[in-house]
């Protein structure tokens, strides 16, 4: 499913216009976007939370020339599914 599928997804679930949908699911993303860029953890009961990570610096190699080259640590998002988001993906 792709962003357009859940917008009509949301729409049809909830007798809602596409635009109205639309803004719906654009502010629920951009809420997430918005806590994880300040470092905060976004938990929703049931389905699953979202939260940044830290990735250490690390040796890589270049594919192109072999090279070996070091990978600078960063922040990067994670999801964890919730129990009951594991539960309905298992029946």
């Amino acid at each position: 499913m792709n962003k357009a599928e859940l917008i009509n997804a949301v729409a049809a679930k909830n007798d809602l216009d596409k635009k109205s949908a639309e803004k719906s699911v654009n502010a629920v993303l951009g809420a997430i976007t918005d806590a994880l860029s300040n470092g905060e953890r976004v938990q929703l009961i049931g389905f699953g939370t979202f939260e940044v990570r830290d990735r250490a610096e690390k040796k890589a190699r270049n594919p192109r020339t072999g090279e070996i080259i070091t990978a600078p640590a960063t922040r990067v998002p994670a999801f964890k599914a919730g129990k009951a988001l594991k539960e309905a993906v298992a029946k």
